[in-house]
């Protein structure tokens, strides 16, 4: 009983899916879309085959939302008479269409002309055939103008009516490019911003109808001209509050452009502790409708990864990793149309470097855009220690630390730059003990590292060499006395029992004395590992 329950539901779902689906991909109710232009001459088409004797043609319209329909034009081959829905240009393509078969319908629509049209063919006042044909009006509409001012930003916009006539509308530059197109029902906007000579030609606006058409696309040409001697200036700039910055080099921070959706963004740097007003630079250009990405090589750590960045959406921020001379003015300009929106960000950049004189380690700390710095300041991990300050210029504080470190010298010291603001940053340099003492004191604190074992064992080792001299001068003289002992039983029979039949190369004791050792037995004679040689 459950399973057929459950098959029951499986067959269910299926045929509410199919249903579904059905419902979906249901063709529309026409089967012909036309697609113009206010004002421009346009033919409905329907075509037959020739037929003979009483023709008639009736030619009906209904607008978007309206359940009934008006005779727009009716003919047989007698007459031809309009109803109370036609227009002062509307009339059939060819007067003989009983004998042709052709029975479409011409005229110059306006937007109030948009929507259905039924081309009705009876044969002796019957039904013969039906044709409904859906007639689409497209809006063009060029910003500034179709003679734009060098860097304005062009924007062409598409919108046909009804948008249930057609699936895709695309924008084609003058080479053939397509667009990018921030779609909207039945059309979309395509922008060029920072247009230039080279934009200027021919673009082609391409409609492609829903459901079944007797043309697969309707193309229509906009013909634009850029002026070269007038150039495009943004008066209305919305200026936000600045932003004061402090970093350290190598440290990533967010340079911040104004909240807003753009349509591009440009980055301008001015050098830091710079006076010349003339030095700003653009090092970054990003434009999201041609994807197009402009970047100074002095500025290769700049990317537009900032955690507040969809640059293809239209808003931006930018992910520096600066340089010790990254630091100065940022601006970042966002523009949208006519419009155009401004952050401005000042950054300090903080770097300690260290140098080694005669007699001391010289640490230097460099800062930037000095404008916006309240102060700088050398401290020590100790804090009741003072410290000494000097600067060799603009920017630069040193403090000097003697060689070789003690335990009161060594450690952090640590360079505080801290802005008018208030925001501070803090550069750390630590100054390590020499190694014997390093490895003295760590012992004494913590268990040793692995790598001063070798170091800690060597007293040991010495201590227990010290122990082993009197040892090693006892079995010398115990050998010394085995020596002497031997020599008084003759030397000659001890050598010739080893020798064999070798003749004694020894005559007496006296020679074996005078005869340089075969071996050596090494005593220390202290703590510096010298040895001196004993003789057998």
């Amino acid at each position: 009983m459950e399973f057929r329950w459950l098959l029951f539901v499986l067959i269910s779902s299926s045929a509410m899916l199919i249903t579904q689906s059905d419902t979906t991909t249901k063709d529309p109710d026409w089967s012909d879309v036309v697609v113009t232009m206010v004002g421009r001459e346009v033919t409905l088409p329907c075509v037959d085959w020739p037929l003979t004797g009483s023709v008639s043609i009736n030619w009906k319209m209904k607008s978007p939302g309206v359940d009934h329909w008006k005779l727009v034009l009716s003919a047989n081959e007698r007459q031809q008479f309009s109803g109370a829905a036609s227009k002062a240009s509307m009339r059939l393509v060819d007067s003989n269409f009983q004998e042709t078969g052709d029975f479409s319908l011409l005229f110059v629509p306006k937007m109030e002309d948009k929507g259905r049209y039924s081309c009705l063919i009876k044969q002796q006042e019957k039904k013969l055939r039906e044709k409904i044909i859906l007639l689409a009006i497209l809006t063009v509409s060029i910003f500034p103008s179709a003679t734009l001012p060098h860097h304005s930003t062009l924007r062409l916009m598409a919108e046909v009516s009804p948008a249930s006539a057609v699936s895709e509308v695309t924008w084609l530059s003058p080479g053939g490019t397509p667009l990018r197109l921030a779609r909207r029902s039945g059309g979309g906007v395509a922008k060029l911003p920072q247009i230039r000579l080279t934009d200027q030609g021919v673009y082609i606006c391409q409609v492609y109808p829903r459901g079944n058409s007797s043309s697969p696309m309707f193309p229509f040409t906009v013909d634009l001209r850029v002026d070269g001697m007038n150039v495009a200036s943004f008066t209305n700039i919305s200026h936000s509050a600045q932003i004061s910055m402090a970093s350290l080099t190598q440290t990533p921070l967010t340079l911040a452009c104004p909240p807003m959706r753009g349509d591009y963004v440009l980055l301008y740097w001015k050098p830091p502790d710079s006076r010349n007003i003339n030095t700003t630079t653009l090092v970054y250009g990003y434009d999201r409708w041609r994807d197009r990405t402009e970047q100074s090589k002095t500025h290769a750590q700049l990317s537009l990864d900032g955690p507040l960045s969809t640059p293809k959406e239209g808003f931006f921020s930018f992910l520096l990793s600066p340089g010790q001379n990254d630091g100065g003015l940022y601006m970042c300009e966002v523009f949208f149309n006519d419009n155009a929106f401004s952050q401005r960000t000042l950054l300090s950049i903080l770097q300690v470097k260290a140098r080694h004189s005669p007699s001391a380690l010289v640490l230097t700390c460099h800062y930037t855009e000095r404008s916006q710095v309240k102060r700088v300041v050398w401290s020590h991990q100790n804090q009741s220690r003072t410290l000494k300050w000097s600067s060799s210029g603009p920017g630069r504080l040193s403090t000097e630390v003697p060689l070789s470190p003690t335990q009161d010298t060594a450690g952090n010291y640590t360079c505080t730059m801290q802005l008018q603001n208030g925001q501070a940053v803090k550069a750390v340099y630590t100054v390590k003990l020499p190694l014997k003492d390093n490895t003295e004191s760590t012992t004494s604190i913590s268990p040793p590292h692995p790598e001063s074992n070798s170091a800690s064992l060597l007293p040991s080792l010495l201590s227990a060499l010290l122990l082993l001299v009197p040892l090693v001068a006892a079995v010398a003289g115990v050998l010394l006395w085995r020596q002497k002992d031997i020599s008084r039983r003759g030397i000659e029979q001890s050598l010739s029992h080893y020798s064999g039949e070798v003749e004694n190369i020894y005559e007496n004791p006296e020679d074996v004395r005078q005869t340089s050792p075969q071996s050596s037995v090494y005593m220390p004679r202290g703590e510096d590992d010298v040895y001196e040689e004993l003789d057998r």
